[in-house]
């Protein structure tokens, strides 16, 4: 799972337990380890989206994007969103350096005014773009960024899952924790519950529509977030991938934010 929640990508994890971890910990730490490992190595890839953001009213709005994700040897994947619809924000392009300890590194492009803005570590939480997925999820989820425990094994929708709670190590995470269902076939993730600083359940993501390419690295078509305490919701629907297209990373520079458009 060593992908964003949104590429996530979706696109889950070296930490190391604490002196105190006893056996849920430990397995919580292994299965998430197991996950990141079986979607090491997938190098580079472009794919297309759509974002559907509703509210509580049920109005709605449409934005097409693209993506682009680069994994980095010994760090987190570095990733380049950009939007192409509707006109108002065609060009507005996110730059995220994923790290695997320490704070990620995020700037917005934004074309009406010409410059490139850093996106402060304290501010992740934020909501990205109008929609219900923060800076925060938009960041490759790696293993170092958090604590595990096991919780239980459970079925959902007739599949065996493996039910681990992760707990953000960095202090200006939006969420106290995370509880994370994977499918015990082939650890992808299939639901995520976010707590917020209050500890109350703030939002929920499904994973659907999976498709396994080179034959190993599966990715999901449609993650929908619900936020229960607003009632909005944001559909993301992703086609086209490539994956190896031989990016590098000099497509992913804050220059290239400029020249997204």
């Amino acid at each position: 799972m060593r992908k964003s929640l949104l590429l996530i990508p979706l696109s889950l994890f070296a930490f190391t337990a604490p002196v105190s971890a006893g056996p849920a910990e430990d397995r919580g730490l292994e299965i998430a380890t197991e996950a990141d490992q079986r979607d090491t190595g997938f190098h580079d890839f472009t794919a297309e989206l759509s974002m559907l953001l509703k509210n509580a009213q049920g109005t709605e709005s449409l934005r097409e994007m693209r993506t682009q994700v680069l994994e980095v040897e010994g760090d987190g994947d570095k990733t380049l969103i950009v939007f192409d619809q509707p006109r108002d924000v065609a060009g507005t392009a996110l730059l995220t350096f994923t790290h695997k300890v320490g704070a990620d590194d995020q700037w917005l492009y934004l074309p009406a005014l010409k410059r490139v803005k850093r996106i402060a570590s304290r501010n992740k939480s934020g909501p990205f773009m109008g929609s219900e997925f923060s800076y925060e999820d938009l960041s490759s989820q790696e293993i170092e960024k958090y604590g595990y425990r096991y919780l239980r094994d459970e079925t959902l929708e007739g599949q065996p899952m493996f039910v681990i709670e992760r707990d953000p190590v960095d202090e200006n995470s939006g969420y106290t924790r995370q509880v994370v269902w994977l499918d015990q076939a082939e650890y992808r993730p299939m639901k995520i519950d976010f707590y917020d600083r209050k500890n109350a359940l703030l939002k929920t993501l499904t994973y659907s529509e999976y498709k396994q390419y080179l034959d190993k690295y599966w990715r999901a078509n449609r993650m929908f977030m619900i936020n229960h305490q607003t009632g909005k919701s944001t559909l993301l629907s992703w086609r086209d991938y490539k994956f190896r297209v031989g990016l590098d990373d000099g497509d992913f520079t804050k220059n290239a934010l400029k020249r997204s458009r």
